[in-house]
């Protein structure tokens, strides 16, 4: 089976390259891979064409939705992956990917993440593995996808294409896999597929990652799936959580792998709510 791999980006230059980097060390390479620019403005679209690998799309209406589904439709292998710029894979993630997806029942799957940027990783892909899996068994026929880490059947992409939703205010991988499921296609979590993902999402504050968070039993209620429940505890958990862990994730130095609390004093970066940045 062919790989494409995607990747949606908005003002990304300073993730990229390392992104792009781990897709080179991929024992089995992809078929193509392909990086949809959103209007960028930082030189991330001079980042991707370093690597000669790379097919460069625009995609003028702002929204990873928009982009990712540029990306999609141009994608040419049987199977398109999806990741996101801050996304490291491991060498073998493309081999592993396409040993589940050989199971011919199979349309979609998404994996686990490994923060790789927390101070403590380890406590961090527990906690979130143990709250992800039991997500995934209690929504069973109402399964999620983790578009930092995920990979779809293009015959499935281009049943299901036409319906989704390129609206604000949803996770457009959500929105994905229910419309999948809606067609009787199988869509599973796999915690044995593990991608390094950055946990920056948490250095917001309380209100706005309430929020986004919030977002995921709303694109549920927006297709009357009373299976969102089961979200509200993992939210809970995850709001709980969020003082203590942001302070860990800032202060932790991922380059020199070291704890400093003057870290704390380190201005952060303002990312966009990928939900509402949607035009």
């Amino acid at each position: 089976m062919n790989v494409s791999i995607v990747i949606p980006v908005y003002n990304e230059a300073e993730r990229l390259g390392a992104c792009l980097a781990a897709i080179d060390a991929q024992t089995i390479r992809p078929y193509e891979v392909i990086v949809v620019d959103n209007n960028s403005s930082d030189g991330t679209a001079a980042v991707a064409t370093q690597f000669p690998f790379v097919r460069l799309l625009q995609e003028r209406r702002q929204g990873v939705v928009h982009a990712r589904t540029t990306g999609f439709d141009a994608a040419g292998g049987d199977i398109i992956a999806r990741i996101d710029a801050d996304t490291l894979l491991p060498p073998d993630w493309s081999a592993q990917m396409l040993q589940i997806m050989a199971d011919t029942q199979l349309a979609a799957v998404s994996g686990a993440p490994h923060y790789y940027d927390f101070a403590i990783p380890a406590l961090a892909d527990r906690i979130d593995h143990y709250w992800r899996q039991r997500l995934a068994d209690k929504l069973a026929a109402d399964n999620f996808l983790y578009g930092a880490n995920m990979a779809i059947r293009r015959s499935a992409w281009l049943t299901v294409r036409r319906e989704l939703c390129a609206v604000a205010g949803l996770h457009e991988d959500f929105d994905l896999a229910i419309h999948l499921q809606a067609h009787g296609f199988r869509v599973v979590y796999d915690a044995s597929l593990i991608a390094s993902v950055s946990s920056r999402r948490i250095d917001t504050n309380l209100a706005d990652y309430i929020r986004y968070t919030l977002v995921s039993p709303r694109t549920y209620a927006r297709h009357r799936l009373r299976s969102r429940r089961h979200m509200y505890p993992v939210l809970l958990i995850s709001w709980l959580c969020h003082l203590p862990g942001r302070v860990l994730y800032r202060a932790y130095n991922p380059h020199t792998q070291t704890f400093s609390v003057g870290q704390l004093l380190v201005a952060s970066q303002a990312r966009p709510d990928p939900t509402s940045h949607v035009a």
